[in-house]
């Protein structure tokens, strides 16, 4: 009896060791992977063994990896950092908004100044010097302060009215024609058959670099395709400051390795840059000058000469400082000589209470200001406009 007990135990444990081992082997199912390791002729899943199971979609099967990845690695590997999206300009409506309204902050006193004295019980010949004495103040010019003064006399003479309301209407309606409506104030950033051309200039500290690259930015948002040149070549840190600009809006920037090269063959670089792209626009950036070195404004002008080897230049963009006041005249005066200035760029209007000098460089020049800038953001670029400029001034 105990050896029957004896070979039914051993009996029970083979089974038990069989049953163990098919559980083990069905419990572990065969990956897509392994199947081809052992299965190399399988590569459609009909191919495959009978019980091989299929592969979750999306995953990565060794005969496909990328070359170099260890074949036996099973770990995941982890996603590389993708890299973060480009900068998108604000819309052109929320930057204007917010624009008028720091315009308005800055000539609050312009217009409380103007708007008291113009609606007082008694308008004598002190109260119209006072009056005067405001817009000089407020850079408009003596010429066109001279203008306004004797046409609002005469207005306010004629019709009568002390009402504060209708004064204003009147000064408003003198101010947007001195301001002058009529000026083509868009930008010649399209040109037939080739990319245009825009250089912009002006003096040392005035964000001409920084316009440039707002600019990029409002263009890119236009399905515009932008070349960068930065012809800086004498400011250490100009073209890293421009490539940078650029990086952000997925511009390309076209410089010199080398600090002090010729600035008139990266201009051309970058042009001949843009018609290999077949690019839109190529805006060329260039050393801030000072308007009072005759070497260096020759220099500036055999910039665009050198341009104009390879393409026409459609815009010459000078950028001032609006608080440099009377003085931005002079500048404009000198670079509009050397490289005939097609339209300002008036940056840092939210630093003063000038803003009459819009009037002062538009009569003077007879060249329109066509873009503002208010602050030191990147979206802080506007179209300027003439009715919201002179209703921003008035503003109380």
């Amino acid at each position: 009896m105990e050896t029957s007990v004896f070979i039914t135990s051993i009996v029970l444990g083979v089974i038990l060791v069989g049953l163990l081992g098919l559980f083990l082997v069905r419990g572990r199912p065969l990956s897509r992977s392994a199947t081809r390791s052992r299965f190399p002729e399988a590569r459609d899943p009909d191919d495959l063994p009978p019980g091989a199971p299929e592969e979750p979609d999306g995953a990565t099967l060794v005969a496909d990896r990328p070359e170099g990845t260890p074949a036996d690695l099973d770990l995941e590997v982890p996603e590389t950092a993708v890299e973060p999206g480009l900068d998108t300009p604000e819309a052109l409506g929320t930057r204007l908004v917010r624009l008028r309204a720091r315009l308005v902050k800055s000539n609050n006193i312009f217009s409380k100044s103007l708007l008291a004295l113009l609606s007082a019980d008694e308008i004598d010949d002190d109260v119209w010097d006072e009056i005067e004495e405001t817009l000089l103040s407020a850079d408009l010019g003596a010429d066109p302060t001279a203008d306004l003064v004797d046409t609002l006399r005469e207005r306010v003479k004629v019709e009568g009215s002390k009402d504060p309301q209708q004064v204003k209407a009147m000064l408003r309606e003198e101010l947007i024609r001195l301001v002058d409506p009529e000026f083509d104030r868009s930008l010649a950033s399209e040109a037939v058959g080739r990319p245009a051309v825009v250089m912009v200039v002006g003096v040392n500290g005035v964000g001409k670099t920084t316009t440039v690259g707002k600019l990029a930015r409002v263009m890119v948002a236009e399905d515009k395709d932008v070349v960068l040149g930065a012809a800086d070549t004498f400011r250490a840190a100009a073209a890293e400051q421009l490539t940078t600009w650029g990086a952000r809006v997925g511009v390309p920037t076209v410089s010199s390795d080398v600090e002090g090269a010729d600035p008139a063959s990266v201009a051309y670089e970058a042009v001949d840059k843009a018609a290999e792209l077949e690019s839109d626009v190529v805006m060329v950036d260039t050393a801030g000058r000072l308007q009072n070195k005759a070497n260096l404004m020759d220099e500036l002008g055999k910039v665009k000469r050198v341009i104009e080897k390879k393409s026409d230049v459609d815009e010459v963009l000078l950028v001032l400082d609006a608080t440099t006041g009377q003085n931005g005249l002079n500048q404009a005066k000198v670079f509009s000589e050397v490289v005939d200035v097609t339209g300002i760029v008036l940056t840092k209007l939210d630093g003063t209470a000038r803003g009459g000098i819009v009037v002062a460089i538009q009569k003077q020049l007879g060249v329109p200001v066509k873009l503002i800038g208010l602050g030191e953001g990147p979206d802080d670029l506007a179209p300027f406009e003439t009715e919201s400029f002179v209703d921003a001034l008035l503003e109380e």
